[in-house]
């Protein structure tokens, strides 16, 4: 039961990762441009959800590359080599880490109801992580409805047997680590993002289902991971220390770390 959970996890984890390329690719643009409605090679995005989900390269260019030769001789003589349509991005790379995140989760949590809110939110905390890497960029409409889902799914999870954590202390989570950030923006705006301030509302709702040291642990955490990083950019002289660095991904790291450590210490 247990090994086909974590199978299930992992399958459900790269299923979903594919997934994700995509909708990076359409999300991250400067907060002025409107989403991106084109694949790089101009064809318009077609597909479920108005062309949101699908694979990292659209049905026209993946039709174009099907059955086409690596090169082409032309009369001449000179072989001229074509080129397959550039795909949105690398896709092994987020199937890879959306798959090891959701084994983590269930791996810590097991069969508890909210292992599959955790499965749920992991594929667009993934995207959510990417795209604030590109572009220094928390898109609203993914951080205000992850929000939202988090707190509505928790409670959803509360009424099932067997749970392993509490609704009111999540909700309360979410007011703390969001006010907390909020905080942070208002004291240092360029050091701190107000996509941030959003995202934390719904990280804090996630660590603060397993109580407040799990919560203190997970915040603190994306902290630290952050300057971890940044120290080390400094350090390989890849950066200074006025230099901003995205910390969704941090924040998104060190709440999978206090998940992990809360779904083990029920």
């Amino acid at each position: 039961m247990y090994v086909t959970l974590i199978a299930a996890a992992a399958l459900w984890g790269a299923a979903t990762g594919l997934l994700v390329p995509r909708a990076a690719y359409r999300l991250a643009v400067e907060p002025e441009e409107a989403w991106r409605a084109a694949c790089p090679a101009g064809h318009p995005f077609a597909g479920p959800a108005r062309g949101w989900l699908g694979t990292a390269r659209c049905a026209r260019c993946a039709a174009a590359v099907v059955g086409v030769p690596a090169s082409v001789r032309t009369p001449d003589g000179a072989s001229h080599h074509r080129s397959a349509p550039a795909a949105y991005a690398p896709t092994v790379r987020p199937a890879v880490v959306t798959a090891v995140a959701c084994v983590l989760l269930v791996a810590a949590t097991g069969v508890r109801p909210e292992a599959g809110v955790w499965l749920l939110l992991a594929p667009f905390g993934v995207l959510l992580a990417v795209v604030d890497r590109r572009v220094h960029r928390l898109p609203d409409v993914l951080t205000l409805p992850l929000a939202a889902a988090t707190a509505a799914l928790l409670g959803l999870a509360e009424l099932l047997p067997g749970d392993g954590g509490s609704w009111p202390t999540a909700l309360l989570g979410g007011v703390a680590l969001g006010g907390g950030y909020f905080l942070l923006f208002l004291i240092n705006p360029n050091g701190m993002g107000f996509g941030d301030v959003k995202l934390a509302v719904a990280l804090g709702t996630a660590l603060g289902w397993y109580g407040w040291p799990v919560f203190f642990a997970g915040a603190f955490a994306g902290f630290l991971f952050g300057a971890a990083y940044g120290f080390g950019l400094v350090v390989l002289r890849r950066a200074g220390r006025r230099t901003a660095i995205p910390f969704g991904p941090f924040m998104i790291a060190g709440t999978l770390a206090g998940l992990v450590l809360g779904g083990l210490a029920v």
